[in-house]
């Protein structure tokens, strides 16, 4: 069982039929005790840095997800995967959950419409289970103003945009990635069926 978290913060139901599309069974919450009995989590986000952490705050599940986390596959998509860093500078400095070394900063490329919005390809910077099936020049599908900064270990796929934008990255049983894989089409599908599939 695949749960999603329920915080305020996510496109929760379009996750969730993605994932029933691929078979997959999933539940959306807020309880603490069922993120603990599932065998995976993912964490939606859309809006800013700073409201989803405080939204996160007051859910009181953020040292739920941070213990967890170390036990399961965790997957954060969007802006849920740009607060799995140490801190983002999305109108103010914010601390984040501090899962994967790194920062969150404005994408800045004068020349480029902001927010990077609609398909764009990826890169292979490193190996991955999460990955397996999934090739060089593969489009997915991108909403945000704001970037990823991490070290290149860190990098499964990478875009570009005016420079280059993490698209999906990992440390150790966390996931996360910049774009929507839930409206990614059949390659969207097919990272979640591989996340699905992680022990």
């Amino acid at each position: 069982m695949i749960a999603i978290i329920d915080y305020g913060a996510g496109n929760l139901f379009s996750v969730q039929n993605a994932l029933k599309r691929i078979g997959v069974e999933s539940i959306i919450t807020s309880d603490s005790e069922v993120l603990i009995s599932a065998d995976k989590l993912i964490l939606p986000g859309v809006g800013a840095f700073p409201d989803a952490m405080r939204m996160l705050r007051g859910s009181g599940l953020i040292e739920v997800i941070q213990k967890e986390s170390k036990e399961k596959p965790l997957l954060g998509i969007c802006l849920g995967a740009q607060i799995l860093f140490d801190k983002g500078y999305e109108f103010e400095e914010t601390k984040g959950l501090g899962l994967i070394d790194g920062y969150v900063d404005k994408i800045v490329a004068p020349e480029l419409k902001i927010p990077h919005m609609g398909w764009n390809d990826v890169r292979k910077i490193n190996d991955s289970p999460i990955a397996i099936g999934v090739s060089d020049g593969s489009m997915v599908y991108f909403v945000h103003s704001y970037k990823i900064v991490t070290e290149e270990r860190n990098i499964i796929f990478r875009s570009e945009y005016g420079q280059e934008i993490p698209a999906l990255v990992n440390r150790g049983k966390v996931f996360g990635a910049q774009f929507h894989p839930e409206k990614s089409g059949d390659i969207g599908l097919k990272i979640l069926q591989n996340f699905a599939a992680l022990e």
